[in-house]
């Protein structure tokens, strides 16, 4: 699989670019006119520094407004043409895009554009060059591809073939089956971009709100199975216009996009199978059994307010581990929620800790084949995790997650490693509030993140993500998108910060980087866990009385059941589905919190149109600035 992608996809100046490019292991580069013009080296000079970073150049574009001139323009654009084959004889690469005409000038007829494609394959045969034609969504007369392949094979040359772009032939609803019936070595080369579902100008949309393969909702897997089925094996190339990408860094989307392409060809691989695919070889995607633990740094002080907390919600010190300072907080049966506290004063969780002040630095989650999990994350480019053992402790597999935190893994194997490193302690009260296991796991960080995240997790578990929910905070919109297991097993939430004057954005500025905001436990009686709770001295997050004036008369609910909510502080949602029920601790830290959810009947959703009173309430249990904060 030879991967490519344009230099217009990633910010930058060139050198940049190329340097990103390299150090994220594409093959190749499309040279975007614009960065080369931009550049003030020579053609020569470019073509030497794509060379000395060890890529090849694929694709140099866009030529515009060739075929179908009337005279004396029809003129003119052979001329341009045969200057940039001279230029593309100097960078050193032979394939140049001509995408369909968009000119008012421009005359209709295939017969026309064939022609005119025909001549010119001619003249760049003599220079050594191939010319590859694009049909544009938006172009004024072929704007499908099937229509620029008749093009192509009524111009019959062999220099003049078609270049292929999943974005515009989704964009246009057009049969991705099409491409099969197309010469495979008639393809000159296949660009790819996904994009989320937005209804708007076709080329506004194009060139501001594409990304990459996996990160929106195109059918590009199917697109790439049908250029797959017609022999196809030259560059898979990204081009990507983003707003996002070209503020953000070179090195991050640069890997996203090597990432998001070896994940769609192993996804094409294996729903084509009888087709042969140069891909990296890695295990399919990793199927989550359940979150095992989450482990917290933190110092001895913050150790024990924590631990407090805990106690007040139900959870008992089961163990502590036999060489650290490590302790086990428990509740529920076996398999149930293990809460991990880390106050060593060495290792990753030490260094995270003096970084982050107490936070959730890590995850571990439950899985058939430990070892095969972390083969497939470092086939898509995770960065594994490794630290020092002592004698008897076990090597649990992981790796670094995008935030910097670690994400473990568990399987049967290792599933001893609670008894291995562990010495029980006896168990003292509290005996539980019915909590029974990690719902789902909420992660915060800056907006321009969210779809590496997005493309980290799809890419290496077998998990789907939900439509993106705009979240209201009373100082600006939270994006939340929601990553799930087909089983439910793996819920995590996404919630993307883009100013810090929201609960989120002050989350990240203050713990100082995205991590784990607040975990949510699942109970089967929100009514009886909260009465025990109760007793055990837990202090809710108090929610405004006028939610509950309104929650009664919106879904008709029964007056006793609502005096019941608004006493425990205890928030509610309906679906078509069933029912949601949601309870909130008070803020740990700078911002951290837990939540206790009760999901009745088929209830989907994760309580979004609670969002805006839980974060008020949040808001108004925050101490003013420069006063000490309270867990």
């Amino acid at each position: 699989m030879k991967t490519s992608i344009a230099t217009v996809s990633i910010s930058g100046d060139f050198r940049e670019k190329l340097a990103a490019i390299a150090n994220a292991g594409f093959d190749g580069v499309e040279i975007f006119e614009t960065d080369f013009l931009a550049f003030d080296g020579t053609p020569a000079e470019v073509g030497r520094m794509v060379r000395d970073h060890g890529l090849q150049i694929t694709l140099f574009q866009p030529f515009r407004d060739f075929e179908g001139m009337p005279e004396p323009q029809r003129r003119k654009a052979f001329d341009r043409a045969e200057r940039k084959f001279d230029v593309m004889g100097e960078l050193g690469t032979d394939l140049m895009l001509i995408c369909s005409n968009v000119s008012p000038l421009a005359l209709g007829g295939i017969d026309r554009a064939a022609a005119d494609f025909a001549e010119l394959g001619q003249r760049a045969a003599r220079h050594g060059i191939r010319v590859g034609y694009e049909a544009l969504a938006w172009g004024r007369h072929i704007n499908d591809h099937r229509d620029a392949w008749e093009i192509v094979r009524r111009a019959g040359h062999p220099s003049v073939g078609l270049i292929l772009d999943s974005f515009h032939t989704s964009a246009r609803k057009i049969d991705v089956n099409s491409i099969r019936a197309i010469p495979g070595d008639r393809i000159f080369i296949v660009q790819l971009a996904d994009a989320p579902l937005i209804d708007m100008d076709l080329l506004y949309w194009s060139r501001h709100f594409r990304n990459m393969p996996g990160e929106g909702d195109l059918p590009v897997v199917d697109f790439m199975r049908a250029v797959a089925a017609t022999g196809y094996d030259g560059p898979l190339s990204l081009e990507i216009f983003n707003d996002q990408f070209r503020g953000g860094s070179p090195k991050s989307i640069a890997v996203d996009g090597r990432r998001s392409l070896v994940a769609l060809m192993d996804r094409v691989r294996r729903e084509e199978p009888g087709i042969r695919i140069d891909v990296p070889d890695m295990p399919d995607r990793i199927v989550v059994e359940g979150v095992e633990f989450v482990e917290f740094a933190a110092n001895e002080a913050e150790g024990e307010e924590l631990g407090a907390l805990l106690s007040s919600m139900g959870f008992s010190l089961a163990a502590e581990h036999r060489n650290r300072d490590v302790s086990v907080w428990r509740q529920g049966k076996a398999g149930g929620i293990n809460l991990v506290v880390n106050t060593s004063h060495e290792g990753f969780a030490h260094s995270s800790y003096l970084v982050h002040g107490t936070n959730a630095y890590a995850i571990g989650l439950r899985v058939a084949d430990a070892a095969a999990t972390v083969a497939r994350a470092r086939a898509l480019g995770a960065e594994p995790f490794a630290e020092q053992r002592g004698e008897g402790e076990l090597a649990i597999p992981a790796i670094r997650g995008v935030g910097g935190g670690v994400i473990y893994f568990i399987d049967d194997r290792l599933a001893d490693v609670w008894n291995v490193e562990f010495e029980p302690v006896e168990r003292t009260a509290p005996a539980g509030a019915g909590l029974l296991a990690v719902d789902h796991v909420a992660q915060t960080m800056n907006y321009e993140e969210m779809l590496t995240w997005l493309l980290f997790y799809t890419a290496i578990f077998r998990t789907a993500k939900l439509p993106m929910v705009d979240v209201v905070d009373p100082a600006g919109l939270v994006r939340s998108q929601v990553i799930e297991s087909p089983d439910g097993r793996l819920r995590l939430t996404l919630n993307g910060a883009e100013n810090r004057k929201t609960l989120a954005g002050r989350f990240v500025a203050e713990s100082f980087g995205s991590s784990v905001q607040h975990v949510a436990f699942a109970t089967d009686d929100i009514l009886e866990t909260s009465a025990k709770l109760e007793e055990l001295g837990f202090r809710p997050l108090e929610i405004s009385p006028n939610y509950y004036d309104d929650l009664e008369a919106r879904f008709d609910l029964a007056p006793g059941l609502v005096e019941t909510l608004r006493r425990r502080n205890i928030l509610y949602d309906r679906d078509e589905g069933g029912e949601f029920f949601q309870l909130y601790s008070r803020n740990f830290g700078e911002g951290f919190f837990f939540e206790i959810v009760e999901r009745r009947g088929g209830y989907a959703g994760y309580g979004a149109p609670n969002a805006p009173f839980r974060i008020a309430a949040q808001k108004r249990a925050m101490p003013p600035k420069g006063m000490p904060r309270l867990s």
